[in-house]
């Protein structure tokens, strides 16, 4: 099965194998021409394969006569941020996201600094594939251009959501996990500013994956360890490019990515009520949360650019994705690690509440995330079966999801795996492993069978 992945959502494939130099400079001049030879700003994350990806990015790019700045290796919501400041006309980040290290990719953005949603995609990918990318004369190419202040206008967007001489004062002491990844200046630059103790783990930025990057409980138990070691008061996990955020007790409990959304929600609703957007798969202890201030949920299919557009639609005041993925248009419309760090830590400095406390007033549920390996022949069996099964309500805007009174369970293609995500949620846990077991089974039964 090939590992390579282009699609709306982006490029991703494994360095050495299918990510090719030869592939990455037709991507570039394909993303030049859909920009129309304009300004473009790329960033990376810390991967080792970042250089060569970057420079073969960068001949299409020039080929296509765009001009380039180079915001050099920053997080993506850094990277993001900076196409929207710059007034850029589109951007692309270097980073493979929570994959391992082995893998690398390209994630395209308009001028808002938003992922390219799908009709943009597609007309991305229509240029691609179409083979009729443009390439200018030599008298037509322009210098790369560097800006190193991805950083620091990223952190005072941040710093001007919380009370910094509170949060000064209040020295709280944390533990950190950037996987050695692109957020390691950054996380470390705001801890610094707001005068935390820091306990830093895999905090070196040279992208040697300590662990898998992804931030869920058996990558971060290192973490865990070393909250209840120190006696820290928290302990934040990002992932590779430092879109998402994971958060561990003060008692080194794995709290986890669905929280984090949940709680820097719970801030800004208590402070300016609105409209919350966020995707299919996220919990239902975000409606929860919104309920408690009488406040409005709206789903998406999952994608941070369905949310995205979504809330800029509503004029939505908080919104996100369940893996950690914060989102506040007062910083940026993208998933934010940073943001979400801070939004918990003032939430903990205005309640005088530890994190354990404050996860414990949002109602329990029990999620539980499995995969099974799906080619694209068979997706369309594969929801078509689970599409017949009985529901309290069936949603198939995004795959299918089933609705229960006492849970719900989703099963969907992956956008950046060739895979079919089964995720269930319910009160208990032994409900959710019930759901996720049984609808996996119907996605196992069908992709085995050789005449679907």
């Amino acid at each position: 099965m090939s590992r390579l992945m282009i699609g709306i959502s982006g490029v991703r494939g494994v360095v050495g194998e299918n990510l090719t130099p030869e592939l990455l400079v037709r991507l570039g001049q394909a993303f030049g021409t859909y920009t129309d030879s304009g300004k473009v700003v790329v960033g990376r994350d810390t991967r080792v394969s970042g250089d060569m990806v970057k420079h073969a990015v960068f001949s299409g790019l020039l080929s296509a006569g765009c001009r380039i700045v180079d915001v050099g290796v920053c997080a993506t919501p850094s990277a993001a941020m900076m196409v929207h400041e710059l007034k850029a006309d589109g951007g692309i980040v270097i980073s493979a996201s929570h994959n391992p290290i082995e893998w690398n990719a390209l994630k395209f953005f308009r001028e808002d600094g938003v992922y390219l949603n799908e009709e943009q995609g597609r007309q991305l990918l229509d240029i691609y594939y179409g083979g009729d990318a443009r390439k200018v004369t030599y008298d037509k190419l322009h210098a790369v251009e560097l800006d190193s202040t991805a950083n620091e206008r990223h952190l005072e967007k941040v710093v001007s959501l919380i009370d910094l001489k509170a949060m000064r004062r209040k020295k709280f002491h944390i533990a950190l996990d950037c996987c050695n990844g692109a957020g390691v200046d950054l996380a470390m630059m705001f801890l610094h500013r707001i005068n935390a103790r820091v306990e830093p783990l895999h905090c070196v930025p040279d992208g040697n994956f300590a662990h898998n990057p992804e931030p869920t409980f058996e990558h971060v138990k290192g973490l865990a360890t070393l909250v209840k070691r120190k006696n820290c008061d928290i302990g934040f996990a990002q992932d590779a490019d430092a879109d998402r955020i994971a958060l561990v007790s003060e008692t080194g409990k794995y709290i986890g990515e669905e929280y984090s959304l949940c709680l820097a929600a719970k801030y800004i609703l208590g402070r300016t009520p609105g409209k919350v957007v966020t995707n299919l798969s996220t919990t239902r202890m975000i409606d929860d949360v919104a309920a408690a201030f009488d406040c409005e949920v709206i789903r998406t299919p999952v994608g941070e650019v369905n949310v995205a557009e979504c809330m800029l639609r509503e004029k939505a005041v908080v919104g996100g994705e369940g893996n950690g993925g914060v989102i506040d248009p007062r910083v940026h419309y993208g998933r934010d690690s940073l943001t979400g760090m801070a939004l918990t830590l003032q939430l903990m400095l205005e309640t005088g509440l530890k994190i354990s406390d404050l996860a414990a007033e949002i109602p329990t549920y029990h999620m539980v995330k499995e995969k099974v390996s799906c080619t694209k022949r068979k997706l369309k069996p594969v929801l078509g079966a689970i599409a017949n099964e009985k529901a309290d309500r069936v949603d198939t805007r995004d795959g299918v999801k089933l609705d229960f009174a006492d849970g719900w369970v989703h099963v969907r293609a992956s956008n950046t795996e060739p895979i079919v995500r089964v995720y269930a949620e319910a009160r208990t846990k032994k409900r959710a492993e019930d759901l996720v077991a049984k609808y996996r089974a119907v996605v196992e039964k069908v992709v085995k069978n050789p005449r679907g």
